[in-house]
């Protein structure tokens, strides 16, 4: 059988089964995805490869990989087939409704400040459409894993995406709950901070302790903190550092309510770190949806009105 022959009666159920283990990187999440069981989607992977005749996966008791081959497939495949199936379900929908699927990858900081907003609008906007959010704090590669955006950071995405703003600047700031500064004393200069407790952040992709960053004027600091905790789970650190056992390094917009309220407090604000702000991208010769392009549309209306 040529290889031509061979693509073409590839059936497109079982190569979007196999896109989804791809991106998923599981079995069982891709499984819950699409609707069915994980054995009726492992048996369709295993007749895709069996008709290509190469391996696509690596399948272990407890994770899956792609081969180099699976790779190549997803990365060429998973923008056209993503785009066939909005086309097949677009051809059902009433005039001038939009439907689809749009996949974003958005960190834990943007979830209050700017991804929430933009969702609510979106959702009674364009009810048909699906939006596939995936919170994660890793750097991820929304090309391979084909995705169509994510949001970041500014200084966290590549250059060669296009990048459209949805906040100000903002900063990171050291917070501690009134009962500490009490039992503790507060910090004056940022080398004070090696004499106290501190929650410590772990980087979910290294699994490293997070040196705390700080700056004024031209001159920066990064301090390599003590304390008995590490958590990569925001709610963990705010909890300890509300409870007066340790202080605690904070994105300033998730944690208004509790300085308005006074239970937690800023310490060394003259040194607090700005960000440039968090920025949705995706890729410059990427073949934007209808679906994303509406969801575009909403986040630069809602960025627009924001104070």
């Amino acid at each position: 059988m040529s290889e031509n022959f061979r693509m073409a009666t590839t059936p497109l159920n079982a190569l979007n089964a196999f896109l989804v283990v791809g991106r998923r990187r599981s079995f069982a999440a891709a499984a819950i995805e699409l609707g069915i069981s994980a054995s009726a989607l492992s048996q369709q992977v295993r007749q895709l490869e069996a008709r290509l005749g190469v391996p696509l996966l690596t399948r272990t008791t407890r994770s899956v990989a792609l081969t180099d081959a699976g790779q190549r497939l997803l990365e060429r495949a998973g923008p056209s087939v993503a785009q066939a199936l909005e086309a097949l379900e677009a051809a059902t929908a009433s005039a001038g409704d939009i439907t689809g699927r749009v996949r974003l990858s958005v960190p834990t900081i943007s979830l209050s400040t700017v991804v929430t907003p933009i969702l609510l609008r979106f959702a009674r906007r364009h009810p048909r459409v699906e939006v596939d959010l995936r919170i994660e704090d890793r750097m991820v590669d929304i090309v391979a894993e084909g995705l169509d955006a994510g949001i970041r950071p500014f200084e966290a995405v590549e250059r060669d995406m296009v990048q459209v703003r949805l906040s100000e600047r903002m900063r990171y700031v050291v917070v501690g709950a009134p009962s500490y500064l009490k039992r503790k004393g507060t910090p004056q200069r940022p080398e004070d901070l090696l004499d106290h407790d501190c929650v410590n952040i772990l980087l979910p992709s290294t699994d490293a302790k997070y040196a705390w960053e700080l700056e004024r004027g031209k001159k920066t600091w990064r301090i390599p903190v003590r304390g008995s905790v590490l958590a990569t789970n925001e709610e963990v650190l705010v909890a300890m550092a509300e409870a007066g056992l340790a202080l605690m390094y904070a994105f300033e917009p998730t944690i208004v309510p509790r300085l308005r309220r006074g239970t937690l407090k800023l310490v060394l604000e003259p040194y607090a770190a700005w960000m440039e702000g968090l920025f949705l991208y995706f890729p410059s010769r990427a073949q934007v949806s209808p679906a994303f392009r509406a969801f575009l549309d909403v986040a630069r209306e809602v960025t627009a009105e924001r104070p």
